[in-house]
Parts: C-alpha cells; sequence; structure tokens
C-alpha cells in the first residue's frame, strides 16, 4: 500500500459531491501532492476484490428495493471471555476496514465485533436504487439474525450514525448501547440545503480528482497523517478502473439518502444509553457546497451539536475531545477505544 510521507496544502479546498459533506477549514500544515501518486497503481473494481482487509470477510446474501445484494462483513471474536457484541457502523467516505484500531481494541477488551460495509459501499453490492436509512438497518438486523446475535452495543461514525440512530429506534431491544461518534444528523440539512438532481451530482462526482479528494479528506483530519493517504489511494484507484460510473452513481444515491432522511427528531426517542463522542475542531457539513453562504455559518459546529443531542437525548453522556476532527477513532484510535470501552463496561441503569 502507498502512504504519503509529505504532504503540504494549498489554496481553496474544492469539494465535491461524493463527499457528502465538508469543512470550511484544512491543515495548512499539510501539503498538494504530486498530481498523482499512483499512476502505476492497479485499478480497483465495484466490490474493491483485490483491497486488504485487517480481518477475513465473509458474505451475506440479502437484498436491497427488491434487488439481490451481498453485504461484506468482518467477524471478529473477542481475545478470552466474551463480555458482548459491539456492530459498527462506518461513514459515508469510508469503509468497514478503517476500524481496524477499534476492532483491535475492543476485541482485547473482551469484545466480540461484527463490522459491515453497508449495502452500497466497500466490498458490499452497490445496487443502482433507491437507498434509505431503514433498509440498511434492516439487512444489518438480518444479518445480526444470521449469526444468533440477539443484542449488541452499536458504535456508529460520520454518517453511520444516522444509521445507527435508525437502527436503535428501530430494534431497540437490541440495541444496549449506543456510541455516537462525530455523527452526521444531529442537525436537519434540508432546511438549509437545497434539493440537488442526481443529473448534476453525477457531474460534480465525475469531474473529482486525486487532488480535490484529497484536499477535501483533509478537511476531516485537523492534523493530517502519512497513514490517511490510504483513504485517498482506495477511492483513486476505483476512479481508474472501468466500475467507477457505477460506483459514482452510488455515490449519488446515497447522498441523497443522507439529503432526503433527516434523523434528528429520533434523538428524543433513544432510550438506551448514549455515549456522545465529539471531537472539537469538526466543522463538517453535509452538502456544503449547495448550502446560502448564511446558512453555511450556523451549521456543522459540532461542538455546540453534541450539546444540543446529550440535552435532548434522556440516558446521554457527552465526551468531548480536544484537537481533534471527524473521525477521532482514526486520529486518537487509544483514546477512542479507552473512552468507549469504559462506557461499554459500565452496568446499564435501566
Amino acid at each position: 500500500m502507498n502512504f504519503l510521507k509529505t504532504l503540504v496544502v494549498t489554496a481553496a479546498v474544492t469539494v465535491l459531491l461524493v463527499s457528502c459533506a465538508s469543512n470550511e477549514s484544512v491543515n495548512t500544515a499539510a501539503s498538494v501532492a504530486p498530481a498523482s501518486l499512483y499512476t502505476n497503481a492497479a485499478p480497483l473494481d465495484l466490490r474493491l476484490s483485490t483491497w486488504p482487509y485487517p480481518y477475513p470477510t465473509k458474505e451475506f446474501k440479502t437484498s436491497l428495493q427488491g434487488t439481490p445484494a451481498s453485504m461484506v462483513y468482518m467477524d471478529v471474536p473477542a481475545k478470552g471471555k466474551q463480555k458482548g457484541v459491539v456492530l459498527l457502523f462506518h461513514g459515508k467516505n469510508f469503509s468497514s476496514d478503517y476500524w481496524a484500531p477499534t476492532i483491535a481494541g475492543l476485541t482485547q477488551a473482551g469484545y466480540r465485533v461484527i463490522s459491515p460495509d453497508q449495502i452500497g459501499f466497500g466490498k458490499s453490492s452497490k445496487p443502482n436504487v433507491s437507498y434509505h436509512f431503514d433498509d440498511l438497518a434492516a439487512n444489518t438486523k438480518a444479518l445480526l439474525k444470521s449469526l444468533g446475535i440477539h443484542q449488541v452495543a452499536v458504535i456508529a461514525n460520520s454518517m453511520g450514525g444516522m444509521v445507527g440512530i435508525r437502527f436503535a429506534r428501530l430494534y431497540p431491544q437490541t440495541v444496549q448501547k449506543l456510541v455516537l461518534e462525530n455523527p452526521l444528523g444531529l442537525e436537519d440539512y434540508s432546511k438549509d440545503i437545497p434539493p440537488q438532481q442526481n443529473d448534476t451530482l453525477i457531474k460534480l462526482e465525475m469531474a473529482q480528482t486525486e487532488v480535490s479528494y484529497r484536499r477535501f479528506l483533509q478537511t476531516y483530519f485537523p492534523n493530517w497523517q502519512p497513514a490517511y493517504e490510504k483513504f485517498v489511494e482506495v477511492y483513486v484507484r476505483i476512479q481508474k478502473g472501468s466500475d467507477y460510473p457505477a460506483y459514482a452513481m452510488t455515490s449519488v444515491l446515497t447522498y441523497q439518502m443522507i439529503a432526503e432522511k433527516p434523523v434528528i427528531n429520533d434523538l428524543p426517542q433513544l432510550k438506551m444509553p448514549v455515549l456522545l463522542v465529539i471531537g472539537q475542531k469538526d466543522r463538517t457539513v453535509f452538502g456544503r457546497r449547495f448550502a446560502p453562504p448564511e446558512a453555511v455559518k450556523s451549521l456543522g459546529n459540532f461542538p455546540e451539536l453534541g450539546k444540543k443531542a446529550q440535552a435532548v437525548i434522556p440516558n446521554a453522556k457527552l465526551v468531548p475531545i480536544e484537537n481533534v476532527g471527524h473521525v477521532p477513532h482514526v486520529e486518537v484510535p487509544d483514546l477512542f477505544v479507552t473512552t468507549v470501552v469504559q462506557f461499554l463496561n459500565q452496568p446499564s441503569k435501566n
């Protein structure tokens, strides 16, 4: 795998729609890389067949909107005596492999971990259908049933937070505890982000470049590290392949899911213990490029969004993490695992 050793950021950020969200500030200590780091890298297909995952993967046959589909997942056993099962929900611009440090920490702490690629992402199928959070939640519940798992703790990041919230609302007896890590959906984007046509979105998606995508990802990470370059690599190698148009259309369809399906009204209905882990430098705004300038000023303030969410969720605890952005489990993996394990180990009061 290629890793970028030196990065410096130039001028303004051009964020295109695949990214689903964006920050205003980019780390000015990082630098624009050469035009392409992956000229000689092999293309990736629609299912990322040759992209390595940190643990063995399995496949669950299911469907989405009546179309047959396969959900790929990792099922990693606990080390020693099992305390429980943890289910992970990834974000829009990532796959389940970015949970590697979290999986290692949780299994070491005695938890079995189920980490799926949702339909439309990673190594899972990407059907050209309408996407809905409830469908993704239902497929995940069916996966758990096939594994004989009746109760889980859920950890959900970014867009995965919206899936996790719907999963917890639909299956409250399944979810013992819920960890929301810089989740999207703590505000209603539909109020400020005008609807976009698929034709417009696909043109923007297809215009994405390696440089613009790297700049976008740097908005997630206040302190860009060479190891994060793997998130650029996987995207660029998909773009090099013949399946990229299908991949781009799936990105458009999942964008629409986020735009059209707010979950903020579900927050007061979450009855299980909830842990909000919020990186304090996160200013992610879904669909920022489409928002009026005045609206952008009040959106994406995760320090405030975390406080507001804690106030409306009946049994919530807020853990702010300083100097961290949108993906704490990648930026400060040891601190994240320690924080989460402490929460999971605490006996539930209800």
